[in-house]
């Protein structure tokens, strides 16, 4: 079943590319906005006695065939064998090994920061989004055939989401809309951010579903581009990922890392902490919360453990 599923996401992606990917917008956010409108709606007349009893039916069919929908378009592809079963190796990921990889790709990242451009004020710009995401697609070709044998479209259906002054305090960086086939991204973000974030979301238009194997697909994409600002977005993604999970055993090693950093990655850094400092509140926690139920009722880790992907990096690249 999971296979037929599967081969089904296949044909709704061309079929939606087909149909979405030339709308200048994103399409799947206006539908998420006519489906809010009607959901108020539908619970606004709740409160008249004589439209109750079709008001809560029509919430039920909506809610029903939403998710009826979903799950046939997406929810299947959480099923699929694990990505990490397809690689040679797969032992449990070890500090003294991540500490190694972290310290490799600290100099990476100094090294690449070199090539990208800056703002006035010293910061990572990106000056041509568009050649990124062709690099991507570019890249998703080249992904190794032991590791994925998803289709690529070659299609360039890549958004800014139409919710990004909301999701700038939420923490999401970017989804994937299973309705209309479109890679979402919140263009609010440092461009630290953006390339990588657009690398993950084009991997669920591959047909990776769990957000740790995107990540890894999504590090494959970036970390062997010629882009320069794509290739130091996933390396610097990867090097965080690194320190956070080296945190728990060796805070000391990730000081002395961040302290090594070379003064154009700690401006990097500051504009990052600056951007989250700013955007904190509420929604920032209930969107953790519920993101962690999403995750968990998917067959995957809540979003506070992300293990996973560093198991995946460890055993590739041992």
């Amino acid at each position: 079943m999971v296979s037929f599923f599967e081969r089904f996401f296949e044909l709704q992606k061309k079929i939606h590319q087909m149909l979405f990917n030339r709308v200048p917008f994103s399409a799947g956010d206006l539908i998420y906005i006519l489906l809010g409108i009607a959901l108020i709606y539908s619970l606004i007349t709740l409160f008249k006695k004589k439209k109750r009893a079709c008001s809560l039916i029509r919430i039920l069919i909506i809610i029903n065939i939403f998710y009826f929908t979903y799950q046939v378009f997406w929810g299947m592809l959480y099923f699929q064998p694990p990505v990490i079963k397809k690689l040679s190796s797969q032992e449990k990921p070890e500090v003294n090994k991540a500490k190694r990889l972290a310290t490799i790709y600290l100099e990476r990242c100094k090294q690449t920061r070199q090539s990208v451009q800056e703002d006035d004020q010293g910061r990572f710009i990106i000056t041509d989004l568009e050649s990124i995401q062709q690099e991507i697609l570019h890249q998703q070709t080249k992904l190794p055939s032991y590791i994925s044998d998803k289709k690529t479209t070659q299609v360039l259906s890549i958004k800014p989401s139409l919710f990004k002054n909301v999701m700038s305090f939420t923490g999401i960086l970017g989804y994937y809309n299973p309705f209309t086939a479109e890679a979402q991204y919140n263009s609010e973000l440092p461009s630290t951010f953006i390339p990588f974030t657009t690398a993950h979301e084009t991997s669920h238009q591959l047909g990776f579903a769990r957000e740790q194997e995107a990540n890894f697909i999504g590090y494959l994409i970036g970390v062997h581009s010629n882009n320069p600002e794509l290739r130091y977005s996933t390396e610097y993604f990867t090097l965080k990922s690194l320190l956070r999970f080296i945190a728990e055993e060796d805070p000391e090693f990730v000081k002395s890392a961040l302290h090594n950093y070379s003064p154009a990655m700690k401006r990097d850094r500051a504009y990052e902490k600056e951007f989250v400092f700013n955007h904190q509140g509420w929604l920032d926690d209930f969107f953790g919360f519920t993101n962690n139920l999403f995750l968990k009722s998917n067959q995957q880790e809540g979003s506070v453990t992300y293990s996973y992907f560093i198991d995946l990096l460890l055993n590739y690249e041992k």
